[in-house]
This record gives structure tokens, sequence and C-alpha cells, in this order.
């Protein structure tokens, strides 16, 4: 039977939450944008509002998505503001909701998340005028809703940064959330650490941020959205120990906060520990099936480890459908593992054979050709088998 150890070589899976208003711009709604190809910085500025006017939830991001590939480049503030300048590298920082190109042939992990060039020209597509805007366009992010479009094809060199209003929608059917509703009764002495904090981080200053996160935590000790954040900050310092325990912190303050659970799962999956890190991702993926291709990957792995195939088998097939880009591609070729232990071997050679066509230089092509062979000769063995059956 064909049988591979699989590891799970994941970052961190869940976004941090985030509230800050983008500092790099400040609020620049009177600011005339710069004309093309001049040397003078180019401000992007808007509101994200929801339908029936009720407060947007903290932690909403603003990506802009030009030819197909989405970035993070600001989050919104307090009143649902949001500014940027466009281009500036600082600001394109990761976030699981990112969108980008499926991984290099070198690569070795899921592919979640950042293109190849963050902040470089890669990233636009320009227009023949040079207009670095074309093809692009932004798009508020938050883990259970849906959002409206800006398009910034028409936009011309003596436009206001002001794009207007981005809408969210609440998607029915998540019970969880990936901000939590303790955000909301935070103190201000508490909220403002917090989004000093989440300015650190734009400006990459790890020990700043966690120092007003671990500030915005004293003063309000239910404040999990900082309680998550906390928990990424120390993930990034290798202090793994600190960032399960702020991890645990942020699921007692708010159990329907996603990402902790995410977080603690993808900690499991890493130290092996296959039977708590289903435990926490099933968690997840109930409060959210919508949001985490990547958590319903490694659910798949974890039950996979576990034998659990029938399990396995529909997690994987998750990871798939709400990876359309195919930015991982290895999900479908755990499905093809996990149909192979079910012995469905034609199902198995069609998923491992999509894996070789999205990843033709994989760096573990040889033994995939070698599992397609032994799945032929078993199919092989299947028919025969059949044929001679009374």
């Amino acid at each position: 039977m064909i049988r591979l150890v699989l590891f799970v070589l994941m970052g961190s899976l869940a976004s941090v939450p985030v509230s800050a208003q983008s500092t790099a711009s400040g609020q620049n709604t009177g600011q005339m944008v710069q004309p093309v190809g001049s040397t003078g910085p180019i401000y992007i500025s808007g509101k994200v509002a929801m339908p029936d006017g009720s407060p947007v939830p903290q932690g909403v991001t603003i990506q802009r998505i030009c030819s197909g590939m989405a970035k993070t480049v600001a989050y919104t503030d307090t009143t649902g503001r949001f500014s940027f300048q466009w281009g500036e590298k600082n600001l394109f920082v990761t976030d699981v909701a990112d969108a980008g190109a499926a991984p290099t042939a070198k690569s070795t992990s899921p592919g979640y998340g950042a293109s190849q060039n963050a902040g470089g020209s890669s990233a636009f597509a320009s227009d023949p005028l040079g207009n670095k805007m074309t093809n692009c366009e932004l798009r508020a992010s938050l883990a259970g809703f849906t959002s409206d479009k800006v398009s910034l094809f028409n936009r011309k060199e003596a436009d206001s940064p002001d794009v207007g209003i981005i809408v969210l929608h609440r998607i029915a059917g998540v019970e969880g959330s990936a901000v939590s509703v303790t955000s909301m009764m935070a103190p201000d002495g508490a909220r403002k650490a917090y989004e000093r904090a989440l300015q650190a981080l734009l400006k990459n200053k790890p020990n700043d941020a966690a120092k007003d996160f671990e500030k915005a935590v004293a003063s309000y000790p239910k404040y999990a959205d900082a309680w998550m954040s906390l928990g990424k900050v120390r993930l990034q310092q290798g202090a793994v120990p600190a960032a399960r325990a702020a991890f645990l912190k942020a699921i007692d303050a708010d159990p329907k906060l996603v990402p902790p659970y995410v977080e603690m799962g993808a900690l499991a999956a890493k130290e092996a520990n296959w039977t708590q890190s289903a435990e926490y991702l099933d968690k997840a993926l109930k409060l959210d099936p919508s949001d985490y291709p990547s958590a319903w990957y490694a659910d798949a792995v974890a039950h996979y480890n576990l034998k659990n195939y029938d399990a396995a088998e529909k997690s994987a097939r998750e990871a798939v459908k709400l990876d359309p880009r195919h930015a991982n591609p290895r999900s479908g070729y755990l499905l093809g593992l996990v149909l192979a232990e079910k012995q469905d071997y034609a199902g198995a050679a069609a998923e491992l054979t999509t894996y070789v066509k999205l990843v033709p230089n994989a760096p573990d092509l040889a033994q995939v050709q070698d599992q397609l062979a032994q799945l032929q000769k078993l199919m092989g063995g299947t028919k025969q088998a059949s044929a001679t059956q009374p």
C-alpha cells in the first residue's frame, strides 16, 4: 500500500486580527493623487461599511488585487477608514487571506500567502501608458464576510485619493469570527495599546509590538484579539510555549474566535501530535468552514496520519475546493494518497497526475511518479481479479 510520511511545513495559518489605521500616509483625504511617473507618493484612502450602517468589525484588512494576485496593503481604523501609500513595500504584509501565485518548483511550503515580490513592479500590471493601477482593484478582507470591490482602472491623475465606500456582507452559516466581540468592550487604554502594537508590526518592530500587546491584555484580560496577536508575535520570536499560552488565553476569552484554534492545530501538527491537531482544527472549521483552506489541508494531514480516512478525504476535498487557483497543489496530492488508502486507485491516480501537471518540477517528482506506477499495477490487478470473477 502507498504510504508517505507527511510533514506539515506551514507557517502561521491564521491572520493576525488587526484594526489599526495605517500610519504611513495618515488620512490624506484632501491630497491629490500624484501624476503617473512623478516622483511624489501616491495615496489611496477610503472607508469600509456594513450594509445596514452598523459598526464595522475590527480586524478588517484592505487588499489590492492586481492581475489576480492579492496583497494586504492596509488595515481599517476603529471607524472603518483606511489609507496607504501605493507601492510602499513596508505596508505589504503577509496575511493568510492573500492569494499569491502558486509556489515555485523549489518551494516546500503549502504556498498560501505572499506573492514572490511583495512590493516590486512585477506584482503590478501596467498599461501601455505606464499606469500601474491598470488591472488592479481593492477589496476588504475579513473571515466570515464577502466584500464589494473597487476598480482602480479608470483612476486619473487629478482624482482624489478617496476611493469611496467598500461594503462588507456577512456570509450565512459562519458561526465563528476572525475577530473577537470582546474587542468592542475594550477600554480606551487597552485599545490604544493594541493599536500601537499593530503600528509597530507595520514598522517591523515585533519587540515593541509585543510590549504593547502585553499592556493591552494586562489592562483588559478578556482582550481576545490582543492575546491572539501576542501569540503570533511570540511565534515569530521563537517563543513557542509563550505563544501557545497566549492562544489558549484567546480561546478562553472568546471561544468563537477562530484563528487561535487554527494556530493551536498548526502547533500540534509540527509536534506530530495528530490527535490534538485534529481536535483544534475540527473546532476551527466547524466555526468557519469557508475561510481557511490551509486549515482544511492541515486537518486532512492530521486525520490521514490518524488513519481516519473518511475525515481526511472530506477535509482534503474542501481544501481543493477552496483553492481554485491551486496555491497549494499538495492538497490534491494528499487527496490522492487518501483515496489510495481507501482503495480508490483510479481516483488516486487522477489526483497524483493532476499534481504532476500543476508542479512539473516538484522536488518529490520521482517519488510521485513511482507512486503512480504502483497505482497502475494495483489498478491492473484489480481489473484482472474482476475479469476472473464467475
